[in-house]
């Protein structure tokens, strides 16, 4: 069945010329061959963490002269990250867009992101994510980019884009005649610690659904299958795709399958983080496998980063308020752009704050409405706290000198941004690899210590409201003297300082990246690239 039609518009209408040499006469008559550039398609999913980290990339790829990538978003998302891109080109590396609408599933105009869903239309973004495949088969049959990294959901791309090759001729496909022998790049917005657990977790899921046949399933769950020492973790604290089928579960045997067989997976990390888990990972789980953050230290990211220009006014106001506290005073709260709490759980959570005495920095959602919030409580706490509604920049607030702890929600990005800054963290993780990636921060590199030791769960329905007792004493106990921010700390900076050495030149990620486009590069010369369903 041919794919729908879908009325494309664009910012920029790319030729369909693959990337090829041709032959020209310059002035004085002497023959000289130039080399097209090389096209690359960015598709980032429907998710603000994804969409910054991809976009980041983007823009290092403009770095490389005779790269042209193009970032493939609906028009909503776009406005999220034109002031990035704008500030990109100004620095001399351009990155366009390629505009599609977004599916029709029953969300308000305008509502194009898990971020700006309502908690109960989260689904919706979801079934807008399935309907995207045809409209990605036929922009990448329509424009021919000479290679596409597209994020680990969309994983219909790899056989969008597989080739068959033999020698250095590429011959005809091999499955279908939508495979136009281009590669494609899986991306992944997570880090290798929480991919490997969740894989090897995945294979013995059985033993952890509900209905197994047993009296109950296991209260504590040890993680198979790892490298270095042993993981455990509640069931309860376990993605809910792992213990009951869900869209993810139903999904997640094509995604493996598209990524191991597609050219090569860029992850979001850096191997000095995650050094045995990042060689694990690149023997079990990909053909190739490039580590290139911290992105954000190289793509020289601004206040209004994933933000739009809202963000950039929210910033603003943010480091104004911190320009005048104390060096390393400030408790920087944030719990992502998609996660949700009950009113109950912000109203202990607030009093919570005031109650530690400390300074604090709290980020919440822009569509959570106030009703949470206890009478006169932002006027009590105004001379030390700071409520930011919205988008924040969260990169230049934890690169604050003012900021002494990070309250975290330990979303990847977070943890990356918090490692990549030397802030050690307080973590509270609430959905799905969040509990995971804790794992990382706190039992295997050090660099945090949780909120609440007390009962917690992924699912919504298990939820245990955490008291405002708990996390005062949390807070008050963290940023004093041996409360053990200073063990955090220490082992934050050294992550930081190799997040920066990582980044330079000749640093692990940066010659990731440069590995990465030179064979993108020499792939769009020779015209050929490894079969990806061989």
């Amino acid at each position: 069945m041919a794919p729908e039609k879908w009325p494309f518009r664009h910012i920029i209408i790319h030729s369909v010329m693959a990337a090829a040499s041709f032959s020209a006469t310059s002035d004085d008559g002497v023959a000289v061959t130039e080399i097209a550039p090389l096209r690359v398609f960015f598709i980032p999913f429907f998710a603000s963490s994804h969409m910054i980290t991809m976009v980041d990339l983007a823009c290092l790829f403009a770095g490389r002269p005779g790269v042209e990538p193009t970032v493939v978003l609906t028009p909503a998302n776009a406005d999220l990250i034109r002031s990035t891109l704008d500030r990109s080109a100004a620095a001399g590396r351009f990155v366009r867009l390629l505009l599609f609408p977004f599916p029709s599933v029953g969300l308000p105009d305008g509502v194009e992101n898990i971020a700006t869903a309502p908690a109960s239309d989260t689904w919706r973004v979801y079934k807008a994510l399935e309907l995207a495949q045809s409209i990605h088969d036929e922009l990448i049959r329509l424009h021919r980019p000479d290679a596409v990294v597209a994020d680990i959901p969309y994983w219909w791309t790899t056989s969008i884009a597989a080739c068959w090759f033999r020698g250095s001729v590429r011959q005809a496909p091999i499955s279908n005649t939508a495979d136009l022998g281009i590669p494609r790049i899986t991306f992944h917005a997570v880090g290798c610690f929480a991919q490997l657990v969740m894989n090897n977790l995945f294979r013995i899921r059985s033993e952890l659904a509900i209905n197994n046949g047993s009296s109950s399933p296991t209260p504590i769950v040890s993680v198979p299958g790892l490298p270095g020492r042993s993981i455990s973790i509640p069931r309860a604290e376990l993605p809910n795709f792992l213990k009951a089928p869900n869209h993810v579960t139903a999904a997640w045997d094509r995604m493996k399958q598209a990524q191991l067989k597609c050219h090569g997976v860029v992850v979001n990390t850096f191997s000095a983080l995650e050094g045995e888990y990042c060689e694990e990972y690149r023997m079990v789980d990909a053909r190739r496998a490039w580590f290139v953050c911290p992105v954000a230290l190289t793509a020289n990211a601004g206040i209004e980063r994933g933000g739009g220009e809202t963000g950039e006014a929210t910033g603003k106001e943010c480091l104004r308020w911190l320009d005048e506290r104390e060096e390393g005073s400030v408790v920087f709260v944030c719990f992502g752009s998609w996660c949700f709490f009950t009113d109950e759980q912000q109203r202990e959570l607030a009093a919570g704050l005031e109650a530690s005495g400390r300074p604090f920095l709290w980020a919440v959602r822009a569509a959570e409405e106030n009703g949470w919030m206890e009478e006169g409580w932002e006027e009590r706490v105004k001379e030390r706290g700071l409520v930011a509604r919205g988008w924040v920049p969260q990169v230049a607030i934890l690169g604050h000198q003012a900021v002494g702890a990070f309250l975290t929600h330990c979303g990847w990005n977070s943890v990356l941004e918090a490692v990549t800054a030397g802030v050690p963290m307080l973590t509270w993780p609430l959905v799905f690899k969040q509990f995971i990636n804790e794992r990382l921060v706190v039992e295997v590199v050090g660099a945090g210590r949780r909120v609440w030791e007390g009962p917690r769960a992924e699912a919504e329905a298990e939820k245990t409201v955490v008291p405002r007792e708990a996390i005062a004493s949390a807070v008050t106990r963290f940023m004093e003297a041996g409360g053990g921010r200073e063990e955090a700390a220490k082992k934050a900076t050294e992550l930081a300082e190799a997040a920066r050495a990582a980044a330079e030149e000749g640093g692990s990620s940066q010659q990731d990246l440069e590995n990465l486009i030179d064979e993108l590069v020499a792939a769009g010369r020779r015209g050929t690239v490894e079969s990806q369903l061989a």
